[in-house]
């Protein structure tokens, strides 16, 4: 089914998208949690009623696994061979880590989602150092070796002006790592123009919970040490089971972790319907109701799919949610997440709630 999606010549639109999903009016909390698509709820409970007969098949799942991340390389624009599996977005970045000489600086954006913080710091071999997301570029220098930020802010929605740093970190000879997880999906992204990226797909990609990406550039993927690697890491992973002897994949797939098997089932679906879509369409209209939001609650206009207000006491996410408005507070600010099943009318409803 996922190949009849992605082998279209034509995009999935946002109409033909948005009706793959049954979410009740009133969801703008694709920020938090993506909702699943009837297709992917069909294969997860197809594959349950399997495993609940005993006759699931491990094996059969390495196929549901690589046209997964066939179809995340596509939402990607990068090649399949590039990509790695995993769970966890900070288990990624934790091989990034471990990877770095001892000593190293690395500088991340102020406020930054803690997945892509925290191994560095936990590390006690590197230097963190931060700055404000419109000043990263700017502070960057010859003392950097990485670069490390989230392309869109998980706690404003703020899109980072990702070609200035990666600009700046080229000139300083820095690598660059950035996270995917809040804009794969809904923004059109490249993640062939950073040495690193990271995704997890249960936001905007509507993929369960346990679907994690890590893309690398061939020289900087040469740099990495797969300290995570088991195996499914293995240039044959049914040959790979036991013993010390190592022989771990040519490409990307060696900084691999074994799949969380009925996560991907979902995430084959999900994912397949994404790379099928016209993400640029998707970004129009995800951030034109943001902006729609703006004009009608009189703040200033944030073009982007994550609109954010002040909320310090959690008042105007309670109001939204006495009315059935599922939404989500984040560092003082009440958090709006516009996607393909929002409409005017949601915009609408927000609006009357807060009045």
């Amino acid at each position: 089914m996922t190949a009849l999606l992605t082998d279209s010549s034509m995009p999935l639109t946002v109409p033909g998208l948005a009706g793959e999903f049954d979410v009740r009016p009133g969801y703008l909390a694709a920020a938090t949690c993506g909702v699943a698509p009837r297709r992917a709820v069909a294969a997860l409970q197809a594959d349950l009623e399997l495993w609940r007969g005993g006759l699931a098949d491990p094996g059969g799942y390495d196929g549901v696994v690589a046209r997964t991340r066939a179809s995340y390389a596509a939402v990607a624009a990068v090649a399949a061979e590039r990509v790695a599996i995993g769970s966890q977005t900070s288990a990624l970045v934790a091989t990034i880590a471990a990877s770095l000489p001892e000593g190293s600086e690395v500088l991340v954006a102020a406020g930054d989602f803690t997945s892509i913080v925290h191994p560095f710091l936990a590390s006690g071999r590197l230097r963190v150092r931060e700055a404000p997301l419109a000043e990263l570029a700017g502070a960057v220098t010859r003392r950097t070796a990485l670069v490390a930020f989230s392309l869109v802010q998980s706690a404003t929605g703020e899109v980072a002006d990702a070609d200035a740093v990666a600009a700046a970190a080229r000139a300083c000879g820095a690598a660059t790592l950035v996270d995917l997880t809040q804009a794969a999906g809904v923004l059109p992204v490249e993640a062939g123009r950073f040495d690193a990226t990271v995704c997890h797909a249960y936001k905007w990609l509507c993929a369960p919970r346990g679907v994690a990406f890590l893309t690398l550039s061939p020289g900087f993927a040469a740099r990495l040490r797969p300290v995570a690697a088991g195996w499914y890491a293995g240039r044959d992973p049914w040959d790979s089971i036991y013993g010390t002897r190592m022989d771990l994949a040519a490409d990307a797939r060696r900084f691999d972790v074994s799949p969380a098997w009925q996560a991907f089932v979902g995430a084959e679906v999900s994912i397949g319907l994404f790379a099928a879509a016209d993400v640029p369409a998707i970004w129009q209209h995800a951030s034109s109701l943001g902006a729609m939001a703006c004009r009608v609650l009189g703040v200033p206009e944030q073009r982007r799919a994550i609109v954010t207000l002040p909320d310090p006491d959690g008042s105007r996410l309670a109001r939204l949610a006495t009315v059935g408005i599922r939404a989500s507070g984040r560092a003082g600010r009440l958090r709006l997440a516009f996607h393909v099943w929002n409409t005017a009318d949601d915009v609408a409803a927000v609006a009357a709630a807060l009045a």
